[in-house]
């Protein structure tokens, strides 16, 4: 048996390395691509001093991220949580209320919702998009879930359901038009987190135009990138504004007081990242056909690969591709470790998907539902590189 394992791993490995450039030298999972107009931008920032959260980029980058992203309005901040907590914040989630995200992704969804003092509430995810599986949701609340007075309750715990966060995992769309469905039949209102699928659209429609608001991520490791950063985008043009007055510390403009009326946030985002990502905007459309590139050759190659798949953009999705990933078969799935072991021995970066956030201390309490396909998915993915210069 150790023999057909062997031999399965390096039919793997072999299979990858014929997608990737062939070097001696380390492989990352996903890097980024200064390439156009970042350094210009950023030295006139420099020269001109205009280096922190006000300045010409600033506002730049929101009006270009709005226009490509089809959304009315874009609020640009220091990173994806802080979107994540203010679209929180912005939708009405209270202290005790519940808000249901996926067990199947990065611990800074459900660490927003505890910023507001709400507690997560897991749901399951679906192998078709790999995010939150919204036929098995509607089945839950079903069970759990009472209206009183237009308002969703827990049974079991009293506590109100106040929003849905799905996750387009790895650039992938949720099935989006269920879960308004069932955001609908439950009052329950719909915030994206988009932290993954900026230049992914479901059904022609950009992410980030479904819910009441979303978040998005602009890390060093994204598809673009400002450093560190990130938006909240919204197609409420009041929402917008509100966004903006919380993430600037909740200021009251005056030409020198410093008027405060409420709790806010040091969330702008500077104008120096804000410079690189009007820069790599320019780009995005390169970079998103160079990554749907990458993915084809993985599909091509994997097509005959015994005991993997390779995961593909649903039908109803034109997705980012950011990461990509694989999914080991039943039989091999006892192996996931050790093919992560023999890939990153080669210098070629690969890692599994995130551990599952029920499974984390500050979280194994929290309300969930049965999350089997999250347990199988987070058994046998294994993400593999993905960055642009790849698909040279």
């Amino acid at each position: 048996m150790n023999k057909k394992k062997d031999l399965a791993i390096e039919n793997l490995i072999q299979n990858i390395k014929s997608v990737l450039p062939k070097t001696e030298g380390f492989i990352s999972l996903h890097e980024p691509l200064f390439n156009g107009n970042e350094n210009k931008y950023v030295k006139e920032c420099i020269d001109t001093g205009w280096v922190s959260s006000v300045g010409k980029y600033v506002d730049l980058f929101e009006e270009k991220l709005a226009e490509y992203t089809g959304v009315k309005k874009a609020v640009a901040v220091v990173n994806g949580t802080a979107a994540l907590h203010i679209s929180l914040l912005l939708a009405g989630v209270k202290a005790d209320d519940e808000v249901i995200v996926p067990a199947v992704t990065f611990i800074a969804t459900a660490n927003a919702v505890c910023y507001c003092n709400a507690i997560p509430h897991f749901a399951d995810s679906e192998e078709q998009t790999l995010g939150l599986d919204p036929r098995k949701l509607d089945y839950y609340l079903a069970g759990i879930a009472e209206l009183r007075n237009g308002v969703c309750y827990n049974v079991q715990t009293n506590r109100r359901i106040a929003a849905v966060v799905p996750m387009h995992t790895f650039g992938h769309p949720v099935d989006l038009d269920k879960l308004i469905e069932i955001c609908g039949k439950y009052h329950l209102i719909l915030i994206e987190d988009a932290a993954e699928s900026i230049g992914s659209f479901y059904k022609g429609k950009h992410t980030g135009n479904f819910g009441l608001v979303t978040a998005v991520s602009f890390n060093g490791n994204k598809t673009i990138t400002t450093g560190g950063g990130g938006a909240i985008l919204t197609n409420d043009e009041e929402l917008a504004t509100r966004a903006k007055y919380l993430t600037t510390q909740a200021k009251i403009p005056h030409k020198w007081e410093f008027r405060h009326d409420m709790i806010g946030y040091n969330y702008r985002m500077p104008n120096i990242n804000a410079a690189i990502g009007c820069a790599q905007l320019e780009q995005i459309s390169i970079f998103v056909e160079k990554k749907r590139q990458l993915a084809s050759k993985y599909k091509q190659v994997f097509e005959n690969v015994e005991g993997v798949d390779f995961f593909c953009e649903p039908d109803f999705a034109r997705s980012n591709y950011w990461l990509n990933a694989i999914l080991l078969k039943d039989q091999f799935m006892d192996f996931r470790d050790d093919v992560l072991t023999a890939l990153n021995d080669r210098n070629i970066m690969a890692r599994p998907v995130w551990n599952l956030l029920y499974t984390m201390p500050m979280y194994e309490k929290c309300p969930r539902m049965d999350c089997c396909t999250a347990e199988t998915i987070a058994k046998k993915l294994i993400n593999i590189p993905s960055s642009v210069v790849l698909a040279k």
